[in-house]
């Protein structure tokens, strides 16, 4: 049965932070805290911090971005996957929420007010998938710059990593590196063989 799991996914994205809109308390519950997930165990706000957002610019963009590349990498996982393609493909964007705040607990464990929420490390997973599936692809900037995918994607490496050194926007811009990062090394370590077929798109 082809199911899309790209709207599945923004459906219970945008009922869950919604929710968290109207009640602050909600929100709390679920949020990404490294102090408390480390000193009270509460590991789940891993996973559930991924399906909030702060605000409905937030949430819109981030549902944009995955509408936009979610099905494309959706197909591609059915393809080179099989039946496997769809569960990949769910297992993919779980496990990157994780993947991406990993170093954010590291290094914040210890800091009671540090919160982040968001699926911008999840999405960066999916657009990084698509990007070595469709490397010449273009992206484009604000609807008018098209640019190939695979030089935006080194930019926004680049700017991410820069970001999370100097940035004072109170974006985890690690998150969306690592999330990014993560898209390609799952992809490949279930299927080398994309190697190959992201080199022979040039």
């Amino acid at each position: 049965m082809n199911v899309d799991i790209t709207i599945i996914l923004i459906i219970v994205t945008a009922i869950i932070s919604i929710q968290a809109f109207n009640q602050a308390s909600f929100m709390q519950k679920l949020i990404f805290n490294p102090y408390v997930i480390h000193h009270n165990r509460e590991w789940y706000r891993f996973l559930s911090s991924g399906f909030l957002h702060a605000d409905w610019i937030h949430l819109l963009l981030n549902v944009f971005v995955l509408f936009s590349f979610g099905s494309v990498v959706q197909k591609y996982y059915a393809y080179f996957f099989g039946s496997a393609g769809n569960y990949l493909f769910v297992l993919l964007y779980l496990s990157s929420i994780i993947a991406a705040n990993a170093s954010t607990y590291y290094a914040q464990k210890n800091n009671p007010s540090y919160n982040s929420l968001g699926a911008s490390g999840a999405v960066s997973a999916v657009v990084f998938a698509s990007i070595l599936f469709q490397p010449t692809a273009k992206i484009y900037l604000y609807g008018l710059i098209g640019i190939p995918g695979y030089l935006a994607g080194i930019a926004y490496l680049i700017y991410s990593q820069y970001s999370s050194k100097n940035g004072k926007d109170n974006i985890n811009h690690e998150a969306h590196f690592y999330g990014a990062v993560y898209g390609v090394v799952f992809t490949l370590v279930f299927k080398p063989s994309v190697f190959k077929f992201f080199l022979n798109q040039f």
